[in-house]
């Protein structure tokens, strides 16, 4: 498949999740909602992959299977979307783990799963236009498949509204106790010097109420509180709804960028309070040491796949602002080694830093020992492109959802890295705030939104 031809058909703005809610019936829909900001232009919308791949936990060499599905690589020109097609995968946190460590239900969701596309709708936010992009091995299929692309926009229409509440309960796997009980065995472990941070999840579940469908929850979080990389992605029975601040990593152009978040303050309910959580998080050293050991972490896992001295951390400890919460991102940086592409990126760097601890492996043992497997969440959504660009997300703020006999049941988690001096009823706290989006989509009745 050595130079694969590129279609590229604009067309007027229409709001991508109008086009998304028209695709209902199609296979493999799927859509990655930007809310536009400087670091996120791009929306895409995409369905029916040409090939559909599931990889079992466990298995060896996992992400070997990008570069399989897409073949040699092919030329994106300038001007064009970042993302003109390739392979979309989502990697399970346990991806790498034995199906016999496994405690808990996460709802038997693969290790990895990737999807061939050669059509996609790219919805640039900054120029409110909407291009069609189409790969093939030829001008005339490359065309063919941009057609294709641009039938998705005639259904586009405005999501129906969804019942209120969508779900009938929103329960805790475990006692808060168990939570503080963990935080503390945690620090304790550090104090011994088995570790210095480990980041420890709290995870809920239930079922939509009978009325509801996924999409509902995710109309819900992209309206009341948009996020950069939030994602939508029905695989069958399976169907993930993330509403995720978090980069994990951007490769282009040889570069590699990660955007590690450590560091959060919930909103405050007047400016005041606000301006007062801002300013106690950007001072606070537990929370910028905690930043800065998974700065060293990540720059550690890049410098694997990077020429040697490249790596550097030129941002650290930037505020960010979400409709829920404040964080502490810093930026790590560094130059693609020539031999490297997006699976040896992945597998150098799976799982992120920001959601394991250091040192990771250690950390990861920890974690194991006081939760059930995560599933999708702390995992990562990627997008590998034909031309060996790589954008991923880290999948906090994120939802799996599983079809039972009995409905739609989901599951959700929420976690804080838990460092030294932390205090088991903060970090309580912290997960509380993390998770407050998701529970007041699912359980409360949501003021009216503008889509």
């Amino acid at each position: 498949m050595a130079g694969l031809s590129l279609a590229l058909i604009e067309r007027d703005w229409i709001d991508p999740l109008h086009v998304a809610a028209g695709l209902d019936d199609v296979e493999g829909r799927l859509i990655l909602l930007s809310d536009g900001g400087p670091n996120a232009r791009w929306s895409y919308v995409a369905a029916e992959p040409t090939r559909v791949e599931r990889v079992p936990r466990a298995a060896p060499g996992p992400f070997d299977r990008i570069g399989a599905l897409l073949g040699e690589r092919a030329v994106t020109p300038p001007g064009a979307p970042p993302f003109t097609g390739g392979v979309v995968g989502l990697a399970s946190y346990d991806l790498d783990a034995p199906e016999a460590t496994l405690g808990g239900d996460d709802q038997d969701w693969p290790g990895l799963t990737l999807a061939r596309h050669d059509a996609v709708l790219a919805f640039d936010h900054h120029h409110r236009r909407v291009i069609a992009a189409g790969r093939g091995e030829d001008p005339e299929r490359a065309a063919h498949a941009a057609d294709r692309a641009l039938r998705w926009l005639a259904g586009a229409r405005t999501p129906a509204p969804a019942p209120a509440p969508l779900a009938d309960a929103f329960t805790s796997e475990r006692p808060a106790q168990a939570y503080r009980d963990a935080v503390a065995d945690v620090v304790r472990r550090i104090a011994a010097g088995e570790i210095f941070q480990a980041n420890i999840a709290r995870a809920w579940t239930g079922m939509l109420a009978e009325s509801a469908e996924p999409f509902d929850l995710f109309v819900r979080l992209a309206g009341a509180s948009p996020a950069p990389y939030a994602a939508f992605w029905e695989l069958g029975d399976h169907v993930l709804a993330s509403n995720s601040p978090e980069s994990f990593l951007s490769v282009r152009d040889g570069r590699i960028t990660a955007r590690p978040i450590k560091g959060t303050r919930p909103r405050g309910s007047t400016p005041q309070e606000d301006a007062a959580l801002k300013a106690e998080l950007l001072a606070s050293a537990k929370d910028r040491a905690e930043n800065l050991m998974i700065v060293d972490l990540m720059r550690n896992d890049l410098s694997r796949v990077c020429t040697p001295g490249s790596v550097t951390a030129p941002d650290l400890f930037r505020l960010e602002t979400f409709a829920n919460v404040h964080h502490l991102v810093s930026t790590v940086q560094g130059r693609l080694a020539p031999d490297m592409g997006s699976a040896e990126v992945m597998s150098a760097t799976f799982p992120p830093g920001s959601i394991t601890g250091a040192p990771k492996h250690q950390a990861m043992q920890v974690i194991a020992c006081h939760e059930a497997a995560r599933g999708p969440w702390c995992g990562s959504l990627f997008l590998a492109g034909f031309d060996g660009s790589l954008e991923a997300s880290v999948l906090i703020r994120t939802v799996a959802l599983r079809r039972a006999a009995d409905g739609w049941r989901f599951r959700t988690l929420a976690g804080a890295g838990i460092v030294a001096d932390s205090d088991p009823d903060a970090e309580l706290a912290e997960t509380d705030a993390k998770i407050a989006s998701i529970r007041h989509a699912l359980m409360d009745h949501p003021a009216p939104w503008t889509l």
